[in-house]
């Protein structure tokens, strides 16, 4: 009898399908496991290949697995979705899983690392008080429009608002005032949250080789850095099984690719 080579598993948040392959293909085991017994497991199996969709717990579970001395492939789902043979459901999916890893061409999506995930986590944290930032800024704007004080968009221009809601000659309802400085105060608390992830930014900035490097070309700053960072990140996120298809440059890439690049900056420009 071969040992197993492969391990399919297919994430959830309580309940975890499991299908065990052998070297020849056939089926070694189909399990369902909780999160308390998956780990526990998978330590009492022989060191072998592990897939599993790329998805949000993807990484997590990769990393522990990988502590545990087995090789790691995360797959980014829409590669698994053809080799589903029978009507979706947990038992088909973690199979397609290990029919997926075992193709000589197949494409995986690497195991982040707890630092490359906090730098995200602090990326995306950062668009998205800047995000509500503009939107308090907008709503306020539109509102005061109505009552035939307009400024033109953008913080920049914020001020014009601020001193007509100080200036008490301002001939406004004394609700829309009391409503305004409301929101003048909410959209201070989002300038304090953003000024104080820019300096974790700058912190990470400095640690990093590539974004070190990325500030040294004329108007990059740590933020736009970052960015830079996270979408070659992107680009080298899909990878051949043992090739060296890393890249520098989005030129030639995919569109999907592209896309997702295009996306970063835009979040940077907001």
């Amino acid at each position: 009898m071969f040992g197993v080579t492969k391990i399919g598993v297919d994430l959830a948040k309580r309940v975890f399908q499991l299908h065990g392959a052998h070297a020849d293909g056939s089926v070694a085991f189909r399990k369902k496991l909780s999160q308390g017994q998956l780990i526990a497991f998978v330590a009492q199996q022989p060191k072998c290949l592990i897939a599993m969709e790329a998805c949000v717990t993807a990484h997590g579970w990769g990393r522990a697995f990988e502590a545990l001395g087995h090789d790691v492939r995360l797959i980014p789902p829409s590669y698994v979705k053809p080799f589903v043979k029978r009507q979706k459901n947990d038992m088909a999916d973690a199979e397609a899983i290990v029919e997926a890893a075992m193709r000589p061409t197949m494409r995986f999506v690497v195991v982040k690392t707890e630092d490359q995930q906090a730098r995200a986590m602090l990326f995306r944290t950062r668009q998205m008080f800047v995000g509500q930032r503009t939107q308090m800024i907008n709503a306020l704007r539109g509102h005061l429009a109505e009552h035939g004080l307009v400024a033109a968009r953008g913080p920049a221009h914020l001020k014009r608002l601020v001193d007509a809601l100080a200036d008490n000659d301002t001939v406004l309802h004394i609700e829309v005032r009391e409503l305004g400085r409301m929101y003048l105060e909410q959209i201070e608390r989002m300038d304090a949250r953003v000024a104080e992830l820019d300096a974790k930014m700058r912190s990470a900035a400095k640690k990093a080789d590539l974004v070190r490097r990325a500030q040294t070309m004329p108007g990059v700053g740590p933020v736009t850095a970052l960015a830079i960072q996270k979408a070659i990140e992107a680009l080298n996120e899909a990878r051949a099984p043992d090739t060296e298809d890393r890249v520098e440059t989005p030129v030639g890439r995919s569109a999907n690719a592209r896309s997702s690049i295009q996306s970063i900056f835009d979040d940077v420009d907001r």
